[in-house]
């Protein structure tokens, strides 16, 4: 009897203490986001050369993808075409902060890794939120219009955009690239929208990230890099899109005039 009481409460102790290592990964949110598979850069792959554009599917984890779209709902998403800058984007968005959290700080690595382009070079994650019926009209990442001389925007131009997709729309929402080289030659049924059928098409797909570059390599601006966001049809888009420039956009260095 006695040995079975000394049983019972040595079990006890046991569970207690194992509760509390539980408890205390609950507080960290790194800990319980599981990350997606090993970075591998194999898994990526070409749609297009001209422009350059590649696709590397399960880029982000599911939980991942549910951390990003958390952290977005906790702050105020602002509507684009209200903000002076783009016109042609009827979304809701807002920028996180450089390394804000392991999780963001794991992906800023992933995405360095992928791009060979360094972390400081980048800007803030911005985190996009497309309902029915919203879209991005036709435009180019290099640069934006408000900056008269593009070489003295912090970081310069844009090089590259790593956009990566954080849900799974039914229909619509498509990246589209209407100028990209033999477009016509993507095999497409009726899941693709109708705006879909005019150009290189992305279908979003919760987790995938595209990259694709609005300079060539030797850093002129690429004209086929054109592209937009089909209109949301079925269901709700979200996406995070990283644009990264030809410098450091955290240090700019000082350009003489």
């Amino acid at each position: 009897m006695r040995l079975r009481v000394v049983l019972l409460v040595l079990a006890l102790v046991l569970a207690a203490t194992a509760v509390v290592p539980v408890l205390l990964l609950g507080e960290d949110d790194d800990a319980v986001v599981a990350p997606a598979p090993p970075f591998n850069p194999c898994r990526a792959k070409a749609i297009s050369w001209q422009p350059r554009i590649f696709v590397y599917k399960g880029f982000l984890s599911d939980d991942e993808c549910d951390h990003l779209v958390t952290l977005a709902k906790k702050e105020t998403m602002v509507a684009h075409n209200q903000s002076g800058y783009s016109s042609g984007r009827t979304s809701t968005g807002m920028f996180l902060k450089k390394r804000q959290d392991p999780v963001v700080s794991r992906i800023e690595e992933r995405i360095a890794a992928w791009t060979f382009l360094p972390q400081e070079n980048a800007e803030n994650m911005q985190i996009q939120r497309y309902q029915h019926g919203q879209k991005y009209e036709p435009h180019r990442d290099q640069g934006l219009g408000y900056w008269v001389n593009q070489q003295l925007r912090p970081g310069g131009y844009r090089y590259a955009t790593v956009l990566m997709y954080l849900s799974t729309v039914d229909k619509g929402g498509e990246t589209v690239f209407p100028k990209a080289k033999g477009w016509e030659s993507q095999p497409k049924d009726d899941t693709f929208s109708e705006c879909a059928h005019k150009g290189l098409a992305v279908k979003p797909v919760k987790g995938d990230a595209v990259l694709f570059f609005s300079l060539h390599v030797d850093r002129e601006l690429d004209p086929l890099s054109l592209h937009r966001s089909c209109p949301v049809i079925q269901g709700e888009k979200w996406s995070a899109p990283m644009w990264i420039h030809v410098r450091s956009y955290e240090n700019p260095p000082v350009v003489d005039l």
